[in-house]
């Protein structure tokens, strides 16, 4: 196995490599976040034992982004998510990296308002310095990694316009999607950091709050080796994270009264892709950059599963976005029409 395969090689836990040290590293606890009260909060590594009263996310007036989180002791912290350009993502030696690039030499109409061209897409024919008939040859499975960044049958146009597509219909626009995987995102690196300081044990945060929903983390792991992007750019992969978000049984019911048609192991699956997302670090800056959530692999961040387990979008107006469809767009592969 080569070191391009990080998706097929055996996980191995976050202490590999955890015993490197991170020069100058600050305290985190040196920001501070307000509460309604207008009281001064320490964040994260301190531990706070009531919930802070302030949305989750919070901006201060300083411009920093807080997220309020739980730990497995039950303890709430504000941990600092902040999106921003920071130090070269480096692997075992983490920097937050170009968090708020867009690539507008290749998509002006991204970079302008958050959705592409459809025209523009039609007219690509490279990305990032690369021809899209190589990128969508590392992209396919058993390429440049295992399980690989798209379908068999899929392409990297045929998946940025069917996904533009989602995200056209939902209202929204891909750095309103980029922004809470980003968040989720800077909540790991940040939890790394104390862990590597020895502040606070790995494994620390069980989940966080954002738009009124609690959000898992189920699993967080690095891996031996790293994954290297399809795009000609800095961005790598080298961790694995499981988020999911449970249903509450009003939304249970209302989608068993809109699909009650599906078979049960039809419903079972849109369910699980509605609340679940297994994914890497790739794929904030994928979304922020180009648009791209993956095709349908396992690491697919759909961007209807972000609407939906951010809060970004309820169930409901999801649902009038896709009326009476949701099973097949959440399944159906972007293939060439």
């Amino acid at each position: 196995m080569g070191k391009n395969d990080f998706r097929s090689f055996l996980v191995l836990g976050i202490t590999i490599g955890l015993g490197i040290a991170i020069a100058g590293l600050s305290m985190s606890f040196s920001f501070y976040a307000r509460d309604m009260q207008d009281a001064v909060r320490p964040v994260y590594p301190e531990l706070l034992k009531d919930r802070p009263q302030i949305p989750s996310p919070f901006r201060n007036a300083n411009k920093q982004e807080f997220v309020t989180a739980v730990t497995m002791d039950q303890d709430f912290v504000l941990i600092p998510v902040t999106l921003e350009n920071g130090e070269p993502y480096v692997y075992a030696r983490h920097g937050k990296g170009k968090q708020l690039v867009v690539d507008a030499a290749d998509f002006p109409a991204l970079a302008a308002t958050g959705i592409h061209s459809d025209e523009e897409l039609e007219k690509t024919q490279t990305i990032a310095g690369r021809s899209i008939a190589e990128i969508t040859t590392l992209g396919r499975p058993k390429s440049s990694s295992g399980v690989g960044f798209m379908a068999q049958d899929e392409d990297i146009i045929s998946i940025l316009k069917g996904d533009n597509d989602f995200v056209r219909a939902l209202g929204l626009t891909h750095p309103d999607l980029a922004r809470p995987m980003f968040h989720m995102w800077n909540l790991v690196l940040e939890q790394t950091k104390i862990y590597r300081a020895k502040q606070r044990p790995w494994g620390d945060v069980e989940y966080f709050y954002y738009n009124g929903k609690r959000i898992y983390f189920d699993e967080i792991f690095m891996t031996k080796g790293w994954q290297e992007s399809i795009f000609k750019d800095e961005i790598f992969g080298g961790y694995h994270i499981r988020i999911r978000r449970e249903l509450d049984e009003a939304e249970q019911a209302f989608l068993k009264a809109k699909y009650r048609h599906l078979e049960s192991k039809q419903f079972q699956e849109m369910i699980r892709i509605l609340t679940h997302i297994h994914t890497s670090e790739m794929e904030p800056y994928y979304i922020m950059r180009y648009g791209f959530y993956e095709g349908h692999t396992d690491y697919r961040a759909d961007p209807i599963a972000i609407a939906n387990i951010f809060g970004l979008k309820s169930l409901k107006e999801i649902e009038a976005a896709f009326p009476g469809k949701l099973y097949d767009v959440l399944t159906t592969h972007f293939t060439r029409k």
